[in-house]
């Protein structure tokens, strides 16, 4: 089945963030759950309206993704938009298909620039497999380049509304991201792309960022398997940084408390998609771990031997971590990873800020 379909009545509204709203609904002959509405899609409910809900997630026990999402406010319609521009077509063929202006359609200001925009002229390109690695490599980058100008390319691979995302947001209010770019099928971005390499031209040529980050939306999608990952995709934005002449950093995914082995150490995913999946040439920061951390980082340095020359194809960077940890202490977002924080796990996003300040190192100028 593919829709779990279910009435309820909005109890009450929790939070709302750009975008979002969190509530607490009944359902009509069931008992309460947790609801997110994004108005600009379905509408924007009130206390004692009813709504259909996509319940499948829920009905499923889903961990990110474990909300009834509203499909409509059937008393509560939202209005038309203004009459505007744009016909790019994303989550196309969908109930909830979304109409946005393409970054370099026609009928954008940006068009005449990017119909001419072929390089990024050596702009580092910051690439992870989780969502959860984006404030980690910020963080890093900012504690050498506090004022970097910085734009996320958020690919389909997860969420594919930007407005899901809390981080987002945050890093988006406390002045951390100059722009966020949403890619392929995601939308909500502030400028939406066709692909991953128009989105990256955009960030560069348009966005005017010194630095961008590629990484899918919260709610990445796995089978445990070594193919069946979303986040395999981060091999396929290090050759879209690589071929239009970017220059792509790959950020490990390291764990030295996940429960599951394949991710011990370096992560199975980026072995995967570092070593089999992406073709162009990256740095991969390696992050200088040690005293408590020392095994764990001695067990990184031998899984990277197999990704950089002469063994692979990459070029090994090490990258002390000092003060990263005070950086990643004072990001303005809460930091968490598999349910694990900064404390439970801090091999994680040390391994993500080590790329930020790579990519940092990469800037020419003071």
């Amino acid at each position: 089945m593919v829709i779990q379909w279910r009435e309820g009545r909005v109890r009450g509204i929790r939070r709302e963030w750009d975008g979002v709203m969190e509530l607490d609904v009944d359902v009509v002959g069931g008992g309460p759950c947790l609801a997110l509405a994004y108005p600009q899609l379905a509408g924007r409910p009130a206390v004692g309206d009813l709504v259909l809900l996509n319940a499948g997630a829920v009905e499923r026990g889903l961990g990110t993704g474990g909300y009834a999402l509203v499909i409509a406010v059937p008393q509560r319609l939202p209005a038309d938009p203004p009459p505007g521009p744009g016909h790019l077509v994303k989550a196309r063929y969908t109930p909830l298909q979304a109409m946005v202006l393409g970054a370099d359609e026609q009928d954008s200001p940006h068009h005449a620039v990017l119909a001419q925009a072929d390089d990024l002229s050596g702009m580092p390109v910051v690439v992870a497999d989780l969502h959860s690695a984006l404030p980690a490599v910020i963080a890093g980058l900012r504690a050498e380049r506090p004022a970097a100008r910085i734009a996320y390319v958020m690919t389909d691979g997860g969420a594919l509304p930007a407005w899901f995302s809390r981080t987002l947001a945050g890093l988006r209010s406390s002045g951390w991201l100059a722009a966020c770019i949403t890619a392929g099928q995601a939308f909500g971005g502030d400028l939406e792309a066709v692909t991953v390499h128009s989105a990256l031209l955009t960030a560069r040529h348009v966005v005017g960022a010194e630095v961008a980050v590629v990484a899918q939306g919260p709610g990445n999608l796995g089978t445990g398997t070594r193919w069946g990952f979303s986040g395999i995709a981060a091999g396929e934005a290090i050759n879209a940084a690589g071929v239009l002449r970017g220059r792509p950093v790959a950020a490990l995914r390291v764990s030295g408390a996940d429960p599951r082995e394949r991710h011990r150490g370096v992560s199975h995913h980026s072995l995967t998609a570092y070593g089999r999946v992406a073709l162009e040439p990256a740095d991969i920061p390696v992050p200088v771990l040690d005293g408590d951390l020392g095994e764990l980082g001695a067990a990184v340095a031998r899984q990277v031997a197999a990704l950089v020359v002469p063994e692979g194809r990459h070029r090994a960077v090490w990258v002390p971590v000092d003060e990263l940890a005070e950086a990643l202490a004072a990001c303005p977002v809460p930091l968490s990873t598999m349910g694990r924080g900064l404390a439970e796990d801090p091999a994680a996003f040390l391994a993500s800020a080590a790329a930020g300040r790579h990519a940092a190192g990469l800037l020419a100028g003071p």
